[in-house]
């Protein structure tokens, strides 16, 4: 039985966005409020038009919008708020005070501050450079940065001429941007000198030549410092322009004239990091963005203007384009750039508290980690927290209980799950509907979303395929150099006809709730049943002796066999007790279906840059398949690991 942990009091139902959501539609098209989401829910999908147009007029965007849609079975061709003028810049560009906008800390506690004035100033001195150097409309814009405040300038800025903004976090390797990059073929790439990760300064100008004479169309880079220290040296590099950030931002700021384009031009092109070939290159639309990202923020997230929002993401994942985004709900940003427990566990709470957030974004794995070393927050108020957004993996029930045992009682705890395809989510929270133990709400408002069987049909409380049975406007408009939509087509619509399918293994609950357990490529098969890594993984989370483990199904006597490998934490004993005792409790909590073939003890698990840990990647290797796409992960070197294995073999 999943357990409720919390719900809003009636006094916060009464004051939320959502219920003046609802009023809103009242007087715009008869609907009567009822604090009732399934009801809401209801309407949003069987009313896209009204819907969509809605959120646009709530939200207060600035643009033209029109009223006309194609909507059609073929959800590729849908398009929404046809002929519809923005510019996605100038709605981030949300304010003009002297009050805070973008917060930058590093791991050591170094702070900047930069009020919605100079971020406007910024942005337009940015933009004035640019012209000069001729980036026009759909130019390819790249960014090899940390997250700085001056990247978000910069995406503003790419953005607000109608640019094409890409980016890559600095702990992607070379080969990893070069591979990336080199698709799009970018006339800019705006780089930083340095970086530094858990007290370490990693050197990013060292790559600078590989990178240009691996990409030609470069024609400009802008270097920039890392804040609060002075610039590494440099040499100029043949046959392409160098600048210095200290030139772009002593230079003028001429006040800027927002060009609007249209509601599906191209915005940003993201990557998707998978192990299984090169990286897709997604590019999404401005206006899709921007109405999705605005929904999520005020009708899930209880975002309002004021809030200052915090999600510990790189530049290289989607999550830092949401984070982005919440400025044009006139909310401030807080951007950490380092390791999340520099010289403390509770580095990331801290600044939590300090910084007054109102909306605390972390992963999964963040918020597991701190159950296991059983930290409580008590000696912190965190007066101001309204909201804790978990995503990247599923959260178990443990880390449920543990966040309201441990952190905050009186906080709407929001797991979220959607993906760099969307950009978005498919399913997450809302304010009206109480939290329950490892459940995710709801799915968001306009989204059929499901689960289906192998054969296409809807289950309730049973495991299927997590699958969207309508279109949106977040979508991605193509994916890049892909020939009448050839491999877009195949990645989503392949396995279910004119139905969205994403690649997660997920339960839909009679209470509208949902369970995701993982991706479904990973999901495992001994004899032929269907078992999610996810209930294997919340079992082994428990054993203090257990740092992280990966489990996989290995092809083995015409069947699949069950490995789960196990990294150890310091000072205790890989022995047969430990195998035992890990199966018994496997056995007891999950089923005997799950329980393990071989348990293996390894070094590391291998991941990728946004922390994920890949077990296609394993699955393969052990195969004997090759890794197409290596430099998607963080350790490559890991893999070798688990070559050839002894342990596997019988």
């Amino acid at each position: 039985m999943h357990k409720k942990l919390w719900e809003a009091s009636e006094v916060i139902k009464n004051t939320s966005n959502l219920f003046k959501y609802e009023k809103f539609l009242f007087n715009k098209f008869n609907y009567k409020p009822s604090k009732n989401f399934t009801k809401l829910l209801d309407w949003s999908i069987n009313n896209p038009k009204e819907f969509w147009s809605s959120i646009w007029d709530f939200c207060r965007v600035k643009g033209n919008k029109t009223y006309k849609f194609k909507i059609s079975k073929n959800l590729i061709k849908n398009k929404y708020l046809v002929n519809s003028k923005l510019n996605f810049a100038e709605n981030l560009l949300s304010m003009n005070s002297n009050s805070k906008a973008i917060t930058f800390i590093s791991e050591s506690g170094y702070k900047k501050v930069r009020t919605w004035k100079e971020l406007n100033i910024n942005t337009f001195k940015i933009i004035d450079f640019f012209k000069k150097i001729e980036i026009q409309e759909n130019d390819r814009v790249v960014a090899y940065l940390p997250n700085y405040i001056e990247t978000v300038e910069c995406f503003l800025a790419t953005s607000s001429l109608g640019a094409i903004w890409s980016s890559c976090s600095p702990d992607f390797g070379v080969n990893g941007v070069i591979e990336r990059f080199l698709q799009i073929k970018p006339k800019l790439l705006i780089i930083s000198d340095r970086y530094f990760y858990n007290g370490k300064a990693i050197n990013l100008l060292d790559r600078l030549p590989l990178i240009l004479k691996k990409i030609k169309s470069i024609k400009n880079v802008i270097i920039i410092n890392y804040p609060g220290k002075n610039y590494l040296k440099y040499k100029k590099i043949k046959n392409v322009k160098t600048y210095n950030w200290n030139d772009i931002k002593n230079s003028n700021s001429p006040k800027h004239i927002f060009k609007k384009f249209d509601f599906d031009h191209e915005l940003a092109i993201l990557y998707s990091s998978g192990t299984t070939g090169k990286p897709k290159c997604i590019c999404h639309r401005s206006g899709g963005v921007l109405l999705q990202h605005l929904k999520e923020h005020q009708l899930h997230c209880e975002i309002k203007q004021g809030d200052n929002i915090f999600y510990f993401t790189t530049c290289g994942w989607m999550m830092w384009n949401w984070l982005v985004s919440s400025l044009a709900s006139k909310a401030s940003i807080v951007l950490f750039e380092g390791f999340p427990m520099y010289k403390r566990k509770d580095l990331l709470i801290k600044i939590a508290d300090e910084e007054k957030i109102t909306l605390f974004g972390v992963s999964a794995k963040y918020i597991d980690s701190l159950r296991k070393i059983n930290f409580s927050a008590k000696k912190y108020k965190l007066k101001n927290l309204k909201t804790i957004c978990s995503t990247g993996s599923p959260l178990s029930d443990d880390c449920f209980k543990y966040i309201y045992n441990k952190i905050k009682k009186n906080v709407h705890l929001s797991s979220i799950s959607g993906g760099t395809d969307i950009v978005s989510c498919f399913v997450l929270g809302n304010i009206f509907a109480p939290v329950v133990t490892g459940q995710i709400q709801n799915n968001g408002l306009g989204m059929d979303v499901d689960v289906f069987d192998e054969k296409g049909k809807s289950l309730k409380n049973k495991k299927g395929e997590l699958v969207c049975k309508n279109s949106f406007p977040s979508m991605p408009k193509k994916f890049w150099n892909d020939k009448n939509n050839i491999k877009y087509k195949g990645a989503y619509f392949k396995k279910y006809k004119k139905i969205w399918h994403h690649g997660d293994y997920a339960e839909r609950k009679k209470n509208g709730g949902y369970i995701i357990y993982g991706r479904s490529d990973a999901t495992l098969n001994p004899g032929g049943v269907r078992l999610g890594t996810s209930e294997i993984y919340s079992v082994v989370e428990n054993f203090k002796e257990i740092k992280e483990s990966i489990v996989i199904g290995q092809k083995w006597d015409n069947d699949i066999r069950i490995i789960l490998f196990i990294v150890l934490n310091d000072k205790f004993i890989f022995d047969n007790k430990l195998i035992d005792r890990i199966k018994k409790k496997i056995r007891k909590d999950a089923s005997p279906r799950h329980v393990p073939s071989k348990i293996i003890k390894v070094r590391d698990i291998p991941r990728t840059k946004n922390g994920k840990i890949v077990e296609l990647a394993v699955k393969n290797i052990i195969e004997g398949n090759k890794i197409k796409n290596i430099q998607a992960l963080a350790n490559p070197e890991i893999l070798n690991e688990y070559k050839n294995l002894n342990e596997l073999k019988y």
